[in-house]
């Protein structure tokens, strides 16, 4: 996917930003960019609402795992819940998970 951003010169500040994080990072600028915008709109989500946003798993089926650990498990985690059940790869909960631990 290419993604074309156009910037002002009041904005080179913020790209100077972003270019010495990536320096920091030892990451490119469009994946510094991408990190920072994932950050942003997963802040403060819970796993399920996560995987709903990554489009790994329906909000239907979160409430069926959510469920599940009401009833069976309490101590039980909705992650390991869902990739039991094989509702969702645990790939796809081991992402979410890295998005959380980034962001909380």
């Amino acid at each position: 996917m290419q993604v074309t951003m156009y910037f002002s010169d009041e904005d080179k500040y913020l790209i100077d930003l972003v270019d010495e994080k990536a320096r920091r990072e030892r990451k490119s600028r469009s994946a510094v960019m991408l990190s920072i915008l994932e950050e942003y709109f997963t802040r403060g989500k819970r796993l399920g609402e996560l995987l709903v946003t990554l489009g790994e798993a329906s909000p239907q089926t979160v409430t069926k795992a959510l469920e599940v650990q009401r009833t069976k498990g309490p101590n039980r985690r909705l992650g390991e819940i869902l990739t039991e059940l094989g509702l969702v790869p645990s790939e796809a909960v081991e992402r979410a998970l890295l998005i959380q631990g980034r962001v909380g």
